[in-house]
């Protein structure tokens, strides 16, 4: 190979790397595009973040057959005869020579997304012009050049006019929205309650632990089907162990959301630490799992009922005297309360009464302010 050609084949190299993020930068990228992924348009959505396109890691290497194998160190991404490692904490990608590139990654939704560059590294060829609005990945098995590609989905790669629904707390008088949350599920009553929920109309969140799921999936299959919200509680409910390090929290709820994501096709942001976010959850634990993407909930009515159990005056009485409390101030309760079969004593007497006071019922979304001891609104 002449010092020309493989000069050449240099620049071209840098230019798939920084086609996405430079280009778009001068241009005024647009927020979202369908990725092309070598002869058709997939369901991938590229999301434009200052200036650089990031796709779902999972997603992608679904559609490139890549394999993805997590390490202590981060997460091994193999295809394309190649291999590269996503160092842990924005590291960087450390590449097949050894070398460590720039790779910016964040948590969307409880999904990871990675620099579409990603595919560059592992010789891929990106296409993007943006005023056509095509962004496409593509090896030597497309069939199709870009002009090709673009006559063949041109009508398609336009995006959607449809105006995005604006992120605002949902609808509610001041004071008379009320969440109700449930943690430690899914349970062997987790069916009973969900039939009491439905049965007045209503939709919780519900915080789950990642072996309950996996003990019943078909709760939480049922869970996610009826629309209530989705949060994690962790792996083990130990203090000693989810509270070890900030890196064991963060592993704890990352498997919480694989477990979550293998049975109901679908992650969460919300996170609820074991016993509350006080006083274990301290800064350092906060600053490792928040600035993955993750949004911190505690509560601003505790039930007791692990502590009352069967007790159910004593539950009910503690959790109105509580909402009671907050109508001054006109602060939204966030209920706490357990999936455990006591609960399903209380529950009724509860949503008779709350209802009849004038509340409505929502589920937390990512969206909403988080609500924490720490007054940590990431």
């Amino acid at each position: 190979m002449t010092i020309k050609k493989a000069m050449l084949l240099f620049f071209s190299f840098l230019l798939c790397l920084g086609v996405v993020q430079t280009t778009a930068s001068a241009t005024g990228a647009n927020a979202e595009l369908k990725l092309g992924v070598n002869d058709k348009l997939s369901g991938i959505t590229a999301v434009s973040v200052k200036g650089s396109y990031y796709v779902p890691l999972r997603a992608l290497a679904a559609e490139l057959k890549w394999t993805i194998t997590g390490l202590p160190d981060g997460i091994q991404v193999d295809g394309g005869g190649r291999k590269l490692l996503l160092l842990k904490g924005n590291g960087g990608a450390q590449l097949q020579d050894r070398t460590t590139a720039p790779m910016n990654t964040f948590v969307k939704n409880g999904t990871l997304m990675v620099q579409l560059k990603i595919s560059a590294y592992l010789g891929y060829i990106i296409s993007f012009e943006p005023d056509k609005y095509l962004l496409r990945v593509r090896d030597a098995s497309a069939a199709l050049d870009d002009a090709a590609f673009l006559s063949q989905y041109k009508s398609e790669l336009h995006p959607s006019t449809t105006p995005a629904k604006p992120s605002q707390t949902p609808a509610g008088k001041p004071g008379k929205t009320l969440y109700m949350t449930f943690d430690d599920g899914p349970s062997a009553t987790t069916s009973e309650l969900l039939d009491i929920l439905d049965k007045y109309g209503v939709k919780a969140t519900f915080f789950m632990l990642g072996p309950n799921m996996n003990r019943y999936p078909a709760e939480v299959k049922r869970i996610v089907k009826e629309g209530n919200g989705l949060g994690l509680h962790g792996m083990t409910h130990r203090k000693d162990k989810f509270y070890a390090s900030p890196s064991a929290a963060l592993a704890e709820m990352s498997g919480d959301n694989a477990v979550l994501q293998k049975i109901a096709g679908t992650g969460t942001t919300l996170i609820r630490p074991p016993y509350g976010s006080k006083p274990y959850f301290t800064k350092s634990f906060r600053d490792k799992v928040l600035v993955q993407g993750y949004h911190l909930w505690d509560w601003n009515v505790d039930s007791d009922d692990w502590k009352y159990k069967e007790n159910s005056a004593k539950i009910y009485n503690t959790v109105m005297n509580q909402v009671h409390g907050l109508q001054k101030s006109k602060t939204n309760p966030v209920v706490l309360m357990h999936d455990q079969k006591a609960t399903l004593k209380v529950l009724p007497r509860l949503l008779e009464s709350l209802k009849k006071e004038g509340y409505t019922f929502e589920i937390i979304t990512k969206d909403l302010q988080p609500l924490n001891f720490w007054k940590d609104h990431r």
